[in-house]
């Protein structure tokens, strides 16, 4: 694994209004549904709502659009309406900026499969 060392400012005082990058990271991805919805909208190009209401067991219907909104905001998802007679479909999919998540969630799977076989 290609290991790299980020410098850990020790003067960093002030961690709780987001000057830390690992927190300020946290703050985008850190909810219960917001790192499964990215998962899933990694396996496909574009995925609808319904779709990933139904792959992640629990989320409501609210949790789902609350998350989407935010992910769409902190701009890791593009949200697209797609023109048709109703009902109106609508698709999500990864921007660029959410792909580049993925490597990590990977590194993070790894370390969390190390954790359960403890």
């Amino acid at each position: 694994m290609n290991e790299k060392n980020y410098p850990i400012d020790a003067t960093l005082s002030d961690v709780v209004n987001k000057k830390c990058p690992i927190l300020c990271a946290m703050d985008v991805i850190g909810s219960k549904w917001k790192l499964p919805l990215v998962w899933y909208l990694h396996e496909k190009e574009n995925t609808r709502f319904n779709e990933l209401k139904r792959r992640i067991p629990g989320i409501t219907h609210f949790m789902l659009t609350k998350s989407l909104r935010e992910l769409e905001s902190d701009g890791l998802v593009v949200r697209r309406e797609i023109i048709s007679e109703p009902p109106k479909v609508v698709e999500y999919s990864l921007t660029d900026f959410g792909r580049e998540l993925i490597p990590a969630l990977n590194e993070l799977y790894a370390w969390g499969q190390k954790i359960l076989q403890k």
